[in-house]
């Protein structure tokens, strides 16, 4: 870059910035002096969750584009590294959106690569959770598997780990894919003891629960470990959707945990289903472009052109990835802010038990005014980065869920159902069972994921709220609550 050019780009940094700080202080975090959002109850907008960025976010965007590298390269390879590095997994792979990451994840463990004992094949069975967002369980289906659904426990918006057993089918089931709710870690103690013991893959969707920790001692281990969720299966996935813990707009991620072999197989799905691990704009890394043969191809065809996989094209751009950089620098302050937000709604809701139940972390049997937690014998902890703060109406509270949401959506407080509720009440499950009654088994009565479904709603708990939008969400529910 010459002389010149460089001092156009930092004069175009300068701007960018001095227009940021000037254009974008309401998306800030909540408790940043120079958000200079002017709140007034009841009329400015408290959103569920949204974009917390500043202008580091905006000139990074901005000094990409000035690259105009586009497709995914030198940022996502650093964003790839850090983050890998950050959760402690062994590979982290970007993707274009977690429903992106869910796809592959679960598409990988169909891959003829795999030995075929392990390997997920047309009718093999996949144990899921009837509560939750419908992209945890699509993939299930739409890779010819049969998705085997156990009930979800309506305080925790968890599975109940204790019915997988019930759903286990020898010679069939070969995995267990599962969402930690709502920041909230499902027992992984529990799912992982019961993978091991039938040799199954489990796959951790951690796209609402970044920076959430789980502690327990698993199989023989005598002593606990404690380690962020999305490190404890085979492959996890994570969502960079502006309503998550970090965004890059749209993005998300597959991370292979501790297997190795299991990369290639998730780039190859995520690049065409070509077998070669070329980056773009890379030749011959494996030094044999023109030496392989593969199935019935002649010997010497181009490795870039060989697939072994019936693949897609899930990449995100390196524009993204320039964002995501900047917002891992923030992360830490991110999940610390959502835990303390949790708390501030906790505290001023308290009295309300007689008409709300109120979620809590895994193994917690109370919460406490002093703002910990009381636990179960199990020896196992859950330490969460909150995604929202769920409640549900009890049954004797003398007014449904849809009026208090209602009276919140009129004082401008977002909110929103516990995603699909129970998923197999939702028209698409429904004319699935009716078409194809064989790619859909149920364990039980999935009462706990219809009282999710009748009950459960959230409001937010993201970075952006300030004290003042949490003092009013406390205030109205109050209000409506106590009337």
């Amino acid at each position: 870059m010459d002389s010149n050019s460089e001092r156009i780009r930092q004069e175009i940094s300068r701007l960018v910035r001095e227009y940021s700080r000037l254009e974008h202080g309401s998306n800030r975090p909540g408790e940043d002096p120079s958000n200079h959002e002017f709140f007034e109850p009841g009329e400015t907008p408290v959103p569920y969750a949204g974009r917390v960025f500043d202008e580091e976010e905006v000139e990074a965007a901005v000094l990409s584009a000035l690259d105009f590298w586009l497709t995914l390269g030198p940022n996502g390879e650093r964003f790839e590294r850090r983050f890998s590095e950050f959760l402690g997994v062994r590979h982290s792979l970007l993707v274009n959106s977690g429903s992106s990451a869910n796809l592959l994840a679960l598409s990988a463990l169909t891959s003829p690569k795999l030995p075929r004992d392990r390997r997920l094949l047309p009718g093999d069975e996949v144990i899921t959770v009837a509560a939750g967002f419908p992209t945890t369980v699509a993939p299930i289906l739409q890779c010819g598997a049969t998705a085997v659904f156990i009930d979800a426990d309506p305080i925790t918006g968890n599975a109940k780990c204790e019915r997988l057993q019930d759903a286990y089918c020898p010679g069939k089931t070969k995995a267990v894919m599962m969402a930690h709710a709502m920041g909230n870690p499902f027992d992984l103690k529990t799912t992982l003891e019961f993978c091991r013991e039938n040799d199954l893959w489990l796959i951790e969707d951690n796209c609402d629960a970044l920076g959430s920790i789980y502690c327990a001692s698993v199989g023989s281990a005598s002593e606990p470990t404690s380690k962020y969720t999305g490190s404890w299966g085979d492959l996890s996935t994570q969502s960079f959707y502006p309503p998550h813990h970090l965004t890059m707009g749209e993005g998300g991620l597959v991370n292979v945990v501790s297997q190795a072999a299991l990369r290639p197989i998730v780039e190859s799905y995520r690049d065409w289903g070509r077998d070669c691990w070329c980056a773009s704009g890379k030749d011959n890394t494996c030094n044999k472009r023109y030496q392989w043969q593969l199935g019935d191809l002649p010997s010497g065809y181009d490795h870039k052109y060989i697939y072994t996989h019936l693949g897609y094209n899930l990449k995100p751009l390196d524009l993204q990835a320039a964002i995501g950089l900047r917002q891992l620098d923030k992360l830490p302050s991110f999940i610390q802010a959502r835990k303390r937000n949790w708390q501030k709604l906790r505290k001023g809701l308290a009295d309300l038990e007689d008409v709300l139940d109120f979620s809590l972390p895994t193994h917690a049997t109370s919460w406490n005014p002093s703002g910990d937690f009381s636990w179960d014998s199990s020896g196992c902890r859950s330490d969460c980065s909150w995604f929202g703060f769920k409640m549900s109406v009890r049954p004797q509270a003398g007014f449904s869920r849809t009026e208090l949401v209602q009276f919140l959506d009129q004082n401008k407080i977002g909110n929103r159902m516990f995603f699909g509720g129970n998923l197999l009440r939702q028209p698409v499950f429904t004319q699935v069972l009716k078409e194809s009654p064989a790619s859909i088994r149920i364990i039980g009565d999935l009462s706990g994921a219809d009282q999710i479904m009748k009950h459960a709603f959230f409001v937010g708990t993201y970075p952006g709220l300030s004290d003042d939008m949490i003092g009013h969400i406390i205030a109205t529910i109050r209000a409506f609550c106590k009337r």
